[in-house]
Order: C-alpha cells, then structure tokens, then sequence
C-alpha cells in the first residue's frame, strides 16, 4: 500500500494495518525545510494512490479516438474610438481644430463598431488617435512654452536692469 503524505510517497508494509503518516524524523530526512510544528498544527490528509493509465470513460472504446477541432475567429483585442481623448482635445486642446476633427473620426469609428465593421472602425479610431496625438502634442508645447517663454523674459529683463 502507498501512503501519500504533505506529496511525499511511502511504501509501507502490508501487515501495516495502520493508515498513519510516517514519523517527522522520516519527513525531515525526506524534507529538510519540514518542521514538526507545521505537522502537529495541520494534520496531513493520506490516500492511497491507485493506477488509473489502463482506465476508460463509460460508453468508448479502447481504441484510437477522433477529435474534432473548431476554428473560431475571435478579436484580439476589441476596436478603440479614442472618445474620451477626443473629448478632452475638443475641450481643452482644439489647437487648429485638430480636436473637432478627432471627435468626429472617433465617433464615425463608434458607429462602424456598432453595425459590426471593424475594418472601417480600426481605421477611423486609427485617424482619431493620430489627430489626438497631434492635437495632444501641440497643446503641451503650447501650455510650456506660455510659461517658459515668461519666466525667461523676465529674468532676462531683470539682468538687463540690473547692469545698465
């Protein structure tokens, strides 16, 4: 009989009638990271192990088995519309109107998600997502040049007083 314990196997005898686990000495020799503390808190559930190779559901046959295999098409990733984004450009960034531009584009690829055209819809979200980029990029060069541009003609200015 084999007695499987914390996923150690022991063979024991037969005329072992006992179901116990093997003593800590034989599992710290198999283990050197067990504790005996963990064995008394926590008791090991054993089992015997049976050979399950040669065993066959109800209803089939020992023989070769046909599979059947079906190829499904599923997105990896489903369609973006950059709306959000789009948005916040019209909002907070509509630099030469790269924001309104963008909001429709995002919208139009909403629509062709909707009736199921993913072709059209990847491509509008993809012009909606440069527009934003460029809508987004100008919008921070503008934002730090009104202020670094400022800052440094008044510290200039202020060099300038100070010498004449």
């Amino acid at each position: 009989m084999e007695i499987a314990v914390l996923g150690f196997v022991r063979q024991t005898n037969s005329s072992d009638s006992s179901d116990r686990p093997p003593p800590a000495a034989e599992l710290r020799a198999m283990d050197p990271c067990y504790t005996t503390v963990a064995y008394t808190s926590y008791p090991a559930e054993t089992f015997t192990l049976q050979d399950r190779r040669h065993e066959v559901s109800p209803g089939q046959s020992g023989g070769p088995t046909v599979v059947q295999h079906t190829v499904v098409n599923v997105p990896t990733e489903p369609t973006r519309d950059y709306l959000v984004w789009s948005l916040w450009n019209l909002i907070y960034g509509n630099i030469f109107c790269f924001g309104l531009a963008a909001l429709i584009y995002s919208v139009k690829a909403r629509d062709r998600k909707l009736v199921g055209d993913l072709d059209g819809a990847k491509r509008h979200a993809s012009t909606a997502r440069v527009l934003n980029i460029v809508a987004t990029v100008l919008t921070s060069l503008a934002v730090f040049l009104s202020i670094v541009v400022p800052i440094a003609m008044i510290a200039n200015s202020r060099r300038y007083y100070r010498y004449h």
